[in-house]
């Protein structure tokens, strides 16, 4: 990849947060003090899983690969970011911005589609319990937690062999906190509108495509639920959906403010506040979402609790 003066670019340089450099370690404290948070929280989330044999069942094992893809997706970006706030080059090489870009956009899709596996497996729970030992089998469960990872490296790949087949004359200076797909593509002197239209049509399917699942797997979850004649047995339904449509509406929320809002009515600063929520706070979010909403984890908190 070569500038128009044909020198090699080796290395970006990313501009993080406007005024940052006022604020550097007091942002650094803050997103620090996140980041081991959802460490903490994703790391204790698969360990209780698999501690615990209460919790040996699909919408655990779903969850506990959706805490797994967390710490990836977040890992991916928040280390560097944390060292731009105490150093003063904030560079990051070009090899390092292709496995960043492969990383994050890799466990970002998967993190969609498991949420949709999630929502599926409720669906069933709820509407086909006698199906259920079936339908969710371990082996259904273990291939759609695979195809949520292909689908993510397929995505992945195809955008990230695209944004680096592009060359840069413009600048090297990227306007952001990561290496993320909208603002690199803004200093490249080569054609983007097909990078322009696989963004569209990817994200936009990404997104669309697993809402929809989600949506009318909770459209029928919820007609099944208002048909139930014991009050107990609702609040137990209920009870079993709130967490993962807690998590599925910060998600997605995020996510479509970011992508869907026409950009000339957001500032770039504003950008980056919404990408930090859905790149590093959301994962802090999603153990204590699990573990403050669900029953049986908070039973199985309790029980390794008291042997410690």
């Amino acid at each position: 990849m070569t500038q128009a003066n044909d020198t090699e670019v080796t290395e970006f340089f990313l501009l993080g947060f406007g005024g940052q450099e006022n604020f550097r370690h007091v942002l650094f404290i803050v997103f620090l003090v996140i980041y081991v948070t959802s460490m903490v929280g994703n790391i204790g989330m698969i360990l209780l899983i698999k501690a615990d044999s209460r919790l040996q069942t699909p919408m655990y094992f779903f969850l506990q690969h959706l805490a797994f893809v967390d710490i990836c997706y977040t890992s991916a970006i928040t280390p560097k970011m944390l060292q731009n706030f105490i150093v003063e080059k904030k560079s990051i090489p070009f090899m390092g911005c292709v496995v960043q870009s492969l990383i994050y956009a890799t466990f970002v899709t998967a993190d969609c589609y498991l949420l949709v596996t999630m929502a599926v497996d409720r669906y069933v729970v709820i509407c086909n319990p006698l199906h259920y030992p079936i339908v969710m089998s371990r082996r259904v469960c273990i291939q759609l937690v695979v195809g949520s990872y292909v689908v993510g490296s397929i995505n992945a790949s195809i955008h990230t062999g695209f944004i680096f087949s592009l060359s840069f004359c413009k600048s090297n200076i990227i306007n952001h906190f990561f290496f993320d797909g909208p603002p690199i593509l803004s200093l490249s002197c080569s054609s983007i509108k097909i990078n322009i239209l696989l963004l569209a049509v990817f994200v936009g399917f990404n997104l669309m495509s697993t809402l929809m699942v989600i949506i009318f797997s909770y459209i029928y979850i919820l007609g099944a639920i208002l048909k139930m004649s014991s009050t107990a047995g609702r609040k137990k339904a209920f009870s079993t959906c709130a967490s993962h449509l807690t998590a599925v509406t910060i998600f997605y929320g995020t996510l479509f403010y970011m992508y869907l809002q026409p950009h000339s009515n957001n500032s770039e600063e504003k950008m980056k506040v919404v990408s930090t929520f859905y790149s590093i706070i959301i994962p802090m979010l999603n153990p204590l979402i699990y573990s403050l909403r669900n029953k049986e984890v908070k039973e199985a908190l309790k029980v390794i609790g008291k042997k410690f």
